[in-house]
């Protein structure tokens, strides 16, 4: 059965391989398997040159730990088809920082995707820092996650996905004094 994810609020199946460095592996050394891959920003960073091919055939996305800079990739983030995000606990926000600098300062267009401890409960914060893919914790119903997408009806601040806080968006009646 193929993996599925989240993308674009509906549930596909999806044809990335995620590589994860295992222990004794190094970013200079590992192999990387033929097919579309989602390598780490320290493979990419050691193996750049003998990649390009792979990003020039669409074959190749790179993910973020949540201790690594998006900044990085300044003039380079337009070449990848899908940049991820890992959430290594779901009580590590730094994720959503790097997902926002990514669409709002380095202007990436591209998936941008959550990997990782992604649970429901974070979903809908997550698209509003750019987050438009998902691949929630194995352990959890990809259906149920799919609806913490619209948990919430209205967005009260500003973020990636809406640029006018409510207040601004809302006509009340005045009140009289």
């Amino acid at each position: 059965m193929q993996k599925q994810i989240i993308k674009n609020k509906a549930v596909v199946g999806d044809d990335w391989t995620l590589l994860r460095l295992a222990e004794g592996d190094s970013a200079e050394s590992v192999a990387i398997p033929a097919g579309k891959v989602i390598v780490p920003l320290t493979v990419w960073q050691a193996q750049a040159a003998a990649l390009q091919g792979r990003i020039a055939a669409g074959e190749l996305g790179l993910w973020f730990a949540s201790d690594e800079r998006p900044e990085v990739l300044t003039g380079e983030v337009a070449k990848f088809a899908v940049i991820a995000v890992d959430f290594p606990k779901f009580s590590d926000g730094r994720g959503y920082s790097i997902a926002y600098n990514l669409r709002a300062r380095l202007g990436y267009t591209g998936e941008l995707r959550a990997i990782g401890d992604v649970l429901r409960d974070q979903m809908f914060y997550m698209q509003r820092v750019g987050f438009d893919a998902f691949e929630p914790r194995a352990d959890r119903n990809i259906h149920d996650a799919l609806k913490g997408l619209s948990d919430f009806s209205e967005e009260y601040q500003t973020s990636w996905d809406q640029k006018s806080p409510l207040f601004r968006r809302v006509q009340r009646a005045g009140v009289a004094r």
